[in-house]
């Protein structure tokens, strides 16, 4: 006698519905994976890269570089220094650098309102044109300005040197 002839047959478990899928099914699943590579392999082939916008330092001419570092090297009057000087200074500035700039606009003849409206057309964002103190402070007698004062103009001339057109 057989003792594998006393053993209860096997029960199957219950059927999961839509299990296994159809052959169709099958292939879909094996092409999905080089579906996607062949996307990827194509967008890096074909596709033009985009560049890295390189920081705004060094994105600028020589010419802009000398003014940012002459106008760093400026010492700024603060706790109640006179001013005057340090505003000739920054006037002096920034006429040799439009004057290297626009050689033909005459732009070092300039002073007063015309000289601030120069130089807010070629830049508005510095906003120069409300620091009136620039061209007035270096004939006044004794021009003292606040530290708030002094940090607005200095960035305000700042901007105008690295954006201006």
């Amino acid at each position: 006698m057989n003792p594998l002839a006393d053993l209860q047959p096997l029960i199957d478990p219950p059927p999961v519905p839509g299990w296994p899928p159809a052959p169709g099914w099958w292939l879909l699943a094996a092409l999905l994976p080089l579906l996607a590579w062949a996307l990827w392999h194509w967008r890096h082939r074909w596709l033009p890269r985009r560049r890295v916008v390189e920081p705004q330092e060094t994105q600028l001419d020589p010419l802009r570089l000398a003014a940012l570092e002459a106008l760093a090297q400026l010492p700024r009057p603060y706790d109640g220094a006179p001013a005057g000087p340090w505003l000739q200074a920054i006037n002096a500035l920034l006429k040799r650098l439009c004057r290297a700039r626009w050689p033909n606009d005459n732009s070092h003849t300039l002073s007063g309102r015309a000289w601030l409206a120069f130089l807010d057309n070629r830049c508005p964002a510095a906003g120069l044109t409300r620091w009136m103190i620039l061209v007035e402070g270096g004939y006044r007698s004794e021009c003292k300005l606040d530290d708030k004062a002094i940090e607005g103009l200095a960035a305000s001339v700042e901007t105008w040197v690295r954006k201006h057109v």
